[in-house]
C-alpha cells in the first residue's frame, strides 16, 4: 500500500485527475450557468407569444354575451394544454374568468408584469403574466393572467444536472484510468534506467547509465548520477586502497612487536637483551599510537571539527619556532632553512605548528645532505600563505591533486614508509588548514616541489 501510494505514476494519475475534475466542473458549471438561463427565460418567451395571440381577440369583445366566446376559446386552450392556465379579474363578475381566488387577486392588483405564483397542490411555480385590458363597451377594465406550470422546466434542468454530474463523474474515471496508463507508458524510460542502476553496485562501479536514448528529463538526471557514481567509484577505489594502506601500516609493526617477542622469548636472555627488546618495543608501540593518534585527528577532522582556540599571532614567528623543535632532525640531515616573509593570521598555535612540523618533515626527506629548504610567507587576496619548497626531481601533473590524500605516495614502492613516515602528514596539514577555513596547494616546477597552505588574513585590528 505504500509503494503504491508513493508510486510517480498513482500520483500523476492522481493529479491528472483533479485537473479533469478541475476542467469538468468549470465546463459543466458553466454549461448548466448557460442552459439554465435558456430554460428560465422560455416560460416568460411562451407566455409571451400566447399572449400577443389572445390579445386582439380579447380587446375585440366588450359585451357579456361576446364574452362568453372567450370563455370557450379559453376552456378549449387549457384543455389543450393542461399546463396553461388563464384567469381574468374584474370589478364586474360577468366579465371574470377562471375563478380567481384570494392569492390571484392578489397578484392581479400588483400590477402587470412578469410573476411568481406558487399553489399549495403543485410543487413549482407558476409564471404568471399579468396584463391590463382597458374597458370595450359592457366590460370594464380588466387584468388578464396567463400562467404557466413550471415543474417540467425545472424537471429538464434536474435532468440537465443529473446528465452534466454523470458525464462529468465518467470523464473523471476515464481520465483517471487514461492519465495512469499514460503515466505508466511516459515512466517507462525511468523503470528501465532504475533496473540499469540495480546493476551498478560494488564492486563493480565501472558501469555507467546509457543517456544516449532518454528523454532530455532524464538525460540530465542519468548524467547527475553518471557524475555521482563517479565520485563514489573513486572514493570506493580511495577506500580500498586507504583500507589496504592502514593494514600495511599497522601490520609492520606488529610484526616487529611479535617477532622480537617470541625471539626474546625462545630462551633464558639477560637483562641487558630484554630491555634492548622493550627498548625496541616501546619504539614499535610509539609508532602505533602515532598512526592511530593521527587516524583519530583526521577522524575528527571529517566530522567537520574546526579550529577553536584562535589568536593573532606572526607566522614567521610560528616558523621559527618550528624550526627551533626540528633543530636536531636539520642538522642530522645536514639540510639549511631559510625564512622569507611575514603575515598576520588567526590561527590555533598547536594545530599549525604541527602541519608545520609535517610540511617541513616532508621537505627535509626528500632533500639531499647540504641541500636548502625555503619557506615563503606572503599574504594576497584576503588571505595568507605559508611555501615550503625543497629541491628534487619533478612530480608528474596526475599526481599532484592526490598528495595531500590519506597514505597517497608517488613512490609505489614505498621507500620511504620506514621510520614515522606513515603516509599521513601531508593529510593532517589539509585537515588542519580547513579547520582553520582554509585550503591546501602543491607545485612541482623550476627543480623544486612545494607544499603550503593558504589560511584567512586578519586586518591590523585582527579582524578576519
Amino acid at each position: 500500500m505504500t509503494m503504491l501510494r508513493n508510486s510517480i505514476a498513482v500520483r500523476l494519475s492522481v493529479l491528472f485527475t483533479l485537473v479533469a475534475l478541475l476542467v469538468f466542473m468549470l465546463i459543466g458549471s458553466a454549461l448548466y450557468r448557460q442552459v439554465d438561463r435558456s430554460l428560465d427565460m422560455l416560460p416568460a418567451a411562451e407566455l409571451d407569444a400566447r399572449f400577443s395571440v389572445l390579445e386582439s381577440t380579447l380587446k375585440r369583445y366588450g359585451t357579456a354575451e361576446h364574452w362568453a366566446k372567450v370563455h370557450n376559446k379559453l376552456n378549449l386552450l387549457s384543455e389543450e394544454d393542461r399546463r396553461i392556465r388563464f384567469w381574468a379579474v374584474s370589478s364586474d363578475p360577468a366579465f371574470e374568468y377562471g375563478h380567481p381566488t384570494e392569492q390571484v387577486r392578489a397578484l392581479a392588483e400588483s400590477g402587470p408584469g412578469m410573476r411568481d405564483l406558487r399553489l399549495p397542490e403543485r410543487a413549482s411555480p407558476y409564471k404568471v403574466l399579468v396584463s391590463d385590458l382597458p374597458a370595450l363597451g359592457e366590460r370594464p377594465p380588466l387584468r388578464f393572467l396567463i400562467a404557466i406550470d413550471t415543474e417540467t422546466f425545472a424537471q429538464a434542468q434536474h435532468s440537465l444536472l443529473v446528465a452534466i454530474v454523470g458525464f462529468a463523474t465518467l470523464g473523471v474515471l476515464l481520465a483517471s484510468l487514461l492519465s495512469y496508463w499514460v503515466a505508466r507508458i511516459g515512466l517507462k524510460p525511468l523503470l528501465a534506467l532504475s533496473d540499469e542502476a540495480q546493476t551498478l553496485a560494488p564492486p563493480r562501479l565501472d558501469g555507467r547509465l546509457q543517456t544516449k536514448h532518454l528523454p532530455p528529463e532524464l538525460a540530465r538526471f542519468a548524467d547527475a548520477f553518471n557524475t555521482a557514481l563517479e565520485r563514489v567509484s573513486q572514493a570506493y577505489s580511495q577506500l580500498e586502497a586507504f583500507n589496504a594502506d592502514v593494514a600495511h601500516e599497522l601490520r609492520s609493526p606488529l610484526t616487529n612487536l611479535i617477532g622480537q617477542t617470541q625471539v626474546a622469548l625462545t630462551r633464558g636472555r639477560s637483562a641487558e637483551h630484554y630491555f634492548e627488546v622493550l627498548q625496541s618495543n616501546l619504539e614499535e608501540l610509539e609508532r602505533l599510537r602515532s598512526i592511530i593518534n593521527d587516524m583519530l585527528f583526521l577522524a575528527s577532522a571529517d566530522q567537520g571539527s574546526k579550529a577553536t582556540a584562535l589568536s593573532c599571532a606572526s607566522l614567521a614567528e610560528e616558523v621559527a619556532t618550528t624550526l627551533d623543535y626540528l633543530d636536531y632532525i636539520l642538522e642530522d640531515a645536514q639540510v639549511q632553512v631559510s625564512v622569507s616573509g611575514d603575515a598576520q593570521a588567526l590561527i590555533e598555535k598547536a594545530q599549525l605548528r604541527r602541519a608545520l612540523i609535517n610540511l617541513l618533515h616532508n621537505a627535509v626527506q626528500h632533500t639531499a645532505a647540504h641541500g636548502h629548504i625555503a619557506v615563503h610567507i606572503d599574504s594576497h587576496e584576503g588571505q595568507v600563505s605559508i611555501a615550503v619548497s625543497n629541491p628534487g626531481p619533478a612530480i608528474a601533473e596526475e599526481h599532484l591533486p592526490l598528495l595531500f590524500e590519506r597514505f597517497y605516495r608517488v613512490d609505489a614502492a614505498r621507500a620511504n614508509s620506514g621510520g614515522n613516515n606513515h603516509g599521513l602528514g601531508l593529510a593532517i596539514v589539509k585537515a588542519i588548514a580547513l579547520m582553520h577555513g582554509g585550503s591546501v596547494f602543491v607545485r612541482s616546477e623550476a627543480g623544486a616541489n612545494t607544499f603550503g597552505l593558504n589560511l584567512p588574513s586578519v586586518n591590523p585590528a585582527g579582524l578576519p
